[in-house]
């Protein structure tokens, strides 16, 4: 496929109004002004955020304008998108701004913001906190209380009695008018910012008067239909250590493999395909697996890494040989008793008393090969015990001063 072929399709969900308007439009030489937008409520991005960034610089390598836009406007309110609660607690500006500090420098592993055609960074918040009340009401004249309340997770809430907070509410509106702020061509999110990007398209339509087209990408979720995400709590961050990342990916479910391959790598799709159809007739899906893992720690670092981390990765979980760096953590005091949640805390290898009490329930801790099965036991502190979390995490405990 021609690269405005593969544009449209790879990686893509649907495209508004249609495909055949943008491919159109595209093919008749127009360079376009569109975006993407990142509301920083955490500090780290993860590979979901890949498919966007895949696509963002697609966009770039064709000569488009493309627009990084930082959400510190839009995060003051909270984005509702596939959430069936409301949040507990709202950032404020500063600790948006502080979240986003590393975000461009995630960003940069896949799009590129220098060359001859960067990507510009920009904040919503240097408009949305400047909008009065006139302006916010000429926006909301726009929409009616049962289109925004038809929103199919709001329907979920009040289904449920859970409560929608307006501020919530109200988001949709302040996404849709930074396609105004900005005068963008085109906006491109995730499926489930469908709604936000629509509203976008809406006010550009009305305040603009010009079409804005809307591409939404598929959503990168695991077994269970639950998206790889922030708020899922089960990142796979951009910026985890190779060794650390392939691992990340090698244990996802197996469903996994064909849509990160055609979202996030440039495996090409004939290839794709191939392994789609080998997987169907049987195939043992642990060397496609290590393919796609392969191909991310390959593009987010560099081919070197990958083939390490590969390497790694055979050598400590499927032949479970012990790595030779393991990293060391002083204790104190020898020959003392510590309870195995404290040994954890103690070691690193836990952030928590509770999150080191379920990684013993669910058997993923052993010392000196042995696997602790009583979240209250204890053991004796000694030199050179190697604690282990999981399949990849190890510690030598060495005796300080």
């Amino acid at each position: 496929m021609d690269k405005i072929e593969e544009l449209l399709t790879r990686g893509v969900d649907t495209v508004y109004p249609t495909k055949e308007a943008l491919e159109k439009v595209l093919r008749g030489g127009k360079k376009l002004r569109l975006y993407q937008g990142f509301d920083p409520t955490g500090i780290q991005m993860h590979i979901g955020h890949m498919v966007g960034f895949r696509k963002l610089a697609q966009f770039q390598k064709l000569g488009h304008h493309v627009i990084f836009l930082i959400g510190d406007g839009t995060g003051l309110a909270g984005d509702p998108s596939g959430k069936t609660r409301a949040r507990d607690k709202f950032l404020n500006r500063e600790e948006l701004r502080a979240n986003a500090v590393d975000y461009v420098k995630q960003a940069s592993k896949l799009i590129d913001f220098e060359g001859d055609n960067p990507v510009e960074i920009l904040y919503n918040g240097d408009w949305l906190t400047k909008l009065t009340l006139q302006d916010l009401l000429e926006i909301a004249g726009n929409f009616t209380l049962q289109q925004l309340e038809e929103r199919d997770l709001f329907e979920k809430r009040k289904q449920n009695k859970e409560p929608i907070n307006m501020r919530e509410f109200m988001y949709p509106l302040l996404q849709g008018y930074d396609s105004v702020a900005m005068d963008v061509d085109l906006e491109l999110g995730g499926s489930d910012q469908m709604f936000n990007m629509l509203a976008g398209r809406t006010l550009v339509q009305n305040m603009l008067h010009k079409e804005k087209f809307v591409l939404t990408t598929p959503l990168l979720t695991d077994s269970e239909g639950r998206k790889i995400g922030k708020t899922e709590g089960n990142v796979i961050a951009l910026n985890d250590q190779p060794e650390e990342l392939f691992g990340k990916i090698m244990s996802l479910s197996d469903d996994v493999i064909v849509k990160g391959l055609e979202y996030l790598t440039d495996v090409p799709m004939e290839e794709v395909n191939s392994i789609e159809n080998q997987l169907k007739d049987g195939a043992h899906p642990v060397q496609h697996k290590k393919k796609l893992a392969f191909e991310i720690v390959k593009q987010l670092n560099n081919e070197d890494a990958a083939r390490n981390a590969q390497e790694y990765f055979e050598r400590t979980v499927q032949k479970k040989e012990m790595p030779e760096d393991v990293p060391t953590v002083s204790l104190k005091k020898e020959n003392e008793l510590i309870s195995f949640v404290d040994l954890l805390l103690q070691t690193n290898l836990a952030s928590s008393k509770s999150e080191a009490k379920r990684l013993i329930e669910q058997g993923g801790v052993e010392v000196d090969n042995e696997k602790v099965i009583d979240s209250n036991g204890e053991t004796t502190i000694k030199d050179g015990i190697i604690v282990k979390v999981g399949k990849r995490k190890y510690v030598k405990v060495e005796m300080g001063e």
